[in-house]
């Protein structure tokens, strides 16, 4: 077994190329992730810097967490400021920071109570128990009968509860057992979604109101707002996953703003910090949320001054700065430059869709194909980064601070690629 020499580690000059980088997560780190081939050292704005100094346009965003743009300079100060103050005290204590950061979300989105957590993932898993406790307690499902209803294609992220109502292979794949009381249907489908709702068990209807991770899948247009309604008709909650599709991305404050679907349970998380740590939420009502008591749910981290602080700096930001705005204006510039790209290069792209500044091209080859990895690959040596989803679609999600000029450059710099592929 080889010994290392902790000294010569921490004294040991800290600069690596890329690819001496690589190689080290790739012997030490788990592979979970296949990552595109650049090693990010620093960020700023809409752009990032690899460790050889090489600048890239960033259309990923870190999956929509960082919509404020990186290192925002009023989020790096409300969080220097809140670290020398005070970060965690765990929920065993009062802080200073909770209640007021619980009145300002709760009056930003309109609601009446929030949960707070961690990442994403965390919220999701937060938002299926208050379902099932809301089910027992209030609409009186007998116990262990409540079932919540899923969508094919979804991605709410990959926790064991979460994987059970997921449709993907890799993450499905070899954790079984799965949980129980889980039905999945298609997505956009509404005769599906009655059919499951008749179940007089079924506690409530989790979906995205676009799916990003399936390569921005958006719906026909009223079928959130018809889904809500039959949610309400049978008395089962509507759950919004507004994780990647929440905090402006899709041209409004929530991509359920554009149907005026409030959701029963609303589940957020990325960019509430803009990236900066890990902050999530789920907000309710005071009847649903207050079915769990002390001792049922929690989190050490959740809550805690620090992600308060910034939470809140990241919401003023994005009111302040109409993000939201910007990403309907845009967006639509983005689309029309790639449906003329289309209409060049049919025989590479078969469709453009999005809304908002969360968008994806469709390559017009099969799943299993390097083609998308490819143009990617091609991407970032012209100085932009994006990464395939479902191996043959290419999401483009720059953070929302992207101006006109710069989103015409990256227009500029995809149709060059694609045009010489």
């Amino acid at each position: 077994m080889h010994k290392i020499n902790f000294m010569e580690v921490l004294t040991a000059p800290l600069k690596h190329s890329s690819v001496e980088l690589i190689e080290l997560e790739d012997r030490y780190n788990a592979h979970n992730y296949h990552p595109i081939p650049v090693v990010l050292e620093r960020g700023r704005g809409v752009y990032v810097w690899d460790v050889e100094g090489k600048r890239y346009y960033d259309f990923l965003s870190a999956y929509s967490a960082v919509n404020q743009g990186h290192c925002h300079p009023r989020l790096i100060a409300a969080l220097t400021e809140q670290a020398q103050k005070l970060t965690l005290t765990s929920r065993a204590f009062h802080n200073n920071l909770l209640g007021v950061y619980a009145e300002f979300i709760t009056s930003f989105f309109g609601y009446e109570r929030v949960l707070p957590m961690n990442t994403g993932v965390e919220a999701v898993e937060t938002a299926l128990k208050l379902c099932r406790k809301w089910a027992y307690e209030i609409k009186g499902i007998p116990e262990a009968q409540a079932k919540i209803i899923f969508v094919e294609g979804n991605f709410h992220g990959r926790t064991l509860g979460v994987i059970s109502g997921s449709s993907e292979p890799d993450s499905r794949g070899g954790f079984g057992p799965y949980l129980p009381g889980i039905e999945v249907i298609p997505y956009n489908d509404l005769e599906a979604l009655e059919i499951a709702l008749q179940d007089p068990n079924t506690a409530g209807f989790l979906v995205e109101p676009i799916q990003g991770e399936a390569g921005v899948y958006v719906p026909t247009d009223g079928y959130l707002a018809a889904a809500s309604e039959l949610c309400r008709r049978y008395n089962a909650l509507f759950i919004a996953d507004e994780v990647q599709t929440g905090i402006a991305r899709t041209g409004k404050l929530l991509a359920c703003d554009h149907e005026n679907v409030k959701p029963d349970i609303l589940v957020l998380g990325k960019a509430l910090s803009g990236g900066v740590l890990p902050v999530s939420a789920v907000l309710a009502s005071h009847e649903i949320m207050l079915t769990i008591k002390p001792g049922q749910h929690g989190s050490t981290f959740g809550g805690n001054p620090l992600a308060c602080a910034v939470a809140m700096e990241a919401l003023k930001l994005v009111e302040e700065e109409n993000l939201a705005e910007n990403a309907e204006v845009l967006g639509k510039i983005f689309r029309a430059r790639m449906s003329d790209l289309q209409s060049k290069r049919p025989d590479l792209i078969s469709l453009v869709r999005g809304k908002g500044l969360l968008n994806a091209v469709v390559i017009n080859d099969s799943e299993k194909s390097q083609t998308a990895w490819n143009i990617c690959l091609e991407l970032a040596k012209n100085g932009l980064l994006a990464k395939p989803t479902h191996g043959n679609i290419i999401r483009f999600a720059p953070p929302l601070v992207i101006n006109h000029a710069q989103m015409e450059d990256c227009c500029a710099i995809i149709e060059k690629v694609i045009l010489n592929f």
